[in-house]
């Protein structure tokens, strides 16, 4: 392969069956070592930190098309690192919708993650029985192969739980009607609420329940996410069926936190919504539905 017109031989270690972006880390890396450049070196005069370009070179971000002009300009490859950014997008978010591909890095790297679910269990707690539920109420006839992928990438989210510290430290607030009114049959709701039980005696994550009869709240006309980070903005997310908006406006993402801390003081407490999870887990596991919370 050339770049300006010199031909470039890659280094043996290379393995392009590993990943997209993995193949595109290592090929930075290769490029910007070959230039005898240090990752310093290399962001001077970008907006980004050296940690930001490590993590792309080992595979666990995107390239920011600004960046991908930046190193193509000091390395004079020709443009190839931005003609390949969206190839790397694409491979990242595979089983994903398009808009939501910021909200999916920005999870892996996340101090805190807060959530309000008035309608679906959110993504990042669903057992793969639940998410196939959601995939296919909103897309009836999509190809079994394309829903299991989906399923499986939304599985893949939940990673982030699985890991021995204790960040990002996740708060979610669950409308009561997710719990007392079943998606699934009573086994598979009880095993979708032993989930949420498993991680919460983890101390891996923090819920509430707002009871229904809690008419008048904030947040009544839709889903909340915000997302805040040691080292960047924070972020607001929320979706609808066929697209999603991430806001970054930090006054704006400062009015959303306000409205989110007042509905984290009308729910109930983390002690006794658990609780009741719990004991709505066992009575589906019994065969029957639970009781309204109130």
């Amino acid at each position: 392969m050339s770049y300006g017109g010199e031909h470039v031989v890659r280094r043996k270690d290379i393995d392009g069956s590993i990943s997209v972006p993995d193949f595109y880390g290592k090929e930075l890396r290769w490029q910007r070592e070959a230039a005898g450049l240090s990752l310093e070196r290399l962001v001077e005069g970008s907006f980004y930190g050296k940690s930001h370009l490590s993590d792309i070179e080992h595979g666990k971000r995107r390239m920011p098309m600004d960046l991908a002009r930046h190193v193509d300009r000091i390395l004079g490859t020709d443009g190839y690192f931005e003609r390949h950014c969206e190839d790397v997008r694409r491979a990242r978010r595979a089983g994903h919708a398009e808009y939501f591909e910021k909200v999916l890095e920005a999870e892996k790297h996340a101090r805190t993650i807060e959530e309000w679910c008035p309608t679906v269990l959110p993504g990042l707690l669903q057992t793969p029985a639940y998410a196939r539920a959601v995939i296919l109420a909103g897309l009836p006839l999509s190809p079994d192969t394309e829903v299991e992928d989906k399923v499986n990438a939304r599985m893949a989210r939940a990673d982030l739980f699985d890991v021995d510290h204790q960040i990002p430290e996740y708060w979610v607030i669950l409308h009561e009607s997710l719990i007392t009114d079943p998606l699934l049959e009573p086994e598979d709701m009880a095993e979708q609420l032993d989930r949420i039980v498993e991680l919460a005696d983890r101390r891996r994550i923090t819920s509430q329940v707002l009871l229904r009869k809690c008419v008048a709240h904030p947040f009544m006309t839709g889903s909340a996410k915000i997302m805040t980070f040691a080292d960047a903005p924070p972020l607001f997310y929320t979706e609808a069926l066929h697209s999603g908006d991430t806001i970054d406006d930090p006054a704006l993402v400062g009015d959303y936190r306000k409205s989110y801390d007042r509905l984290r003081a009308v729910a109930l407490s983390p002690e006794t919504s658990l609780a009741m999870i719990r004991k709505a887990a066992g009575d589906y596991r019994n065969g029957k539905g639970p009781d309204r919370l109130e």
